[in-house]
């Protein structure tokens, strides 16, 4: 049994192969490239679900952090890739939020659209743009549950300052749900 005092949440070590720290990703394909190729290593390499995200300064296009889904990889049901990637940028940036005066203001982009835990903690987190790539009803086709989520829950964050734009590069997302699928991975929350 482990250690009950404590959790550690690292990225897989092959993060950094795939992952450059120093380019820009100027618009919303640009990012959502990045976490689908993300999500699309975390099958290869058999070190989670296939969903990647990633938070970035919204208008320098500046990577803050990224997050792979590590729920297996990790055995919690709460890191989904949305989770990691907010909570290694609240960490980098040393605050609880990202919304933070004199701060550029931050986005997430993610290989499909949020489950309600996600939605949760991205209208927590200080994030002013949500950019999605894969839906709901594609992640449940596979079998992923993703909870209460409906067309009210994304008006819901925009009624708030929150910026959704969804669809983004869909296709290529699905394809990762379609390989992690083929390679027999576990539905863990189905």
């Amino acid at each position: 049994m482990s250690d009950p005092r404590g959790v550690q949440i690292a990225l897989p070590s092959w993060v950094d192969e795939v992952v450059d720290w120093n380019r820009p990703y100027p618009d919303a394909r640009d990012k959502v490239r990045l976490v689908i190729g993300l999500a699309r290593e975390n099958v290869l390499r058999d070190t989670g679900g296939p969903f990647g995200a990633a938070v970035f300064e919204r208008d320098t296009g500046r990577l803050v952090s990224v997050g792979t889904n590590s729920v297996t990889r990790l055995q919690s049901s709460t890191l989904h890739a949305e989770i990691v990637a907010l909570l290694l940028a609240q960490r980098r940036l040393e605050s609880y939020t990202l919304r933070m005066p004199g701060r550029p203001e931050d986005e997430i982009a993610t290989s499909c659209d949020p489950c309600a835990m996600c939605l949760g903690a991205v209208l927590g987190s200080g994030v002013r743009r949500l950019v999605a790539a894969a839906s709901r009803d594609d992640a449940a086709r596979i079998g992923f549950e993703e909870g209460p989520v409906f067309p009210e829950s994304f008006r819901y964050l925009e009624e708030r300052g929150i910026e959704v734009v969804r669809g983004i590069l869909r296709e290529e997302a699905r394809e990762v749900f379609d390989l992690y699928r083929e390679r027999g991975g576990e539905i863990y929350n189905g």
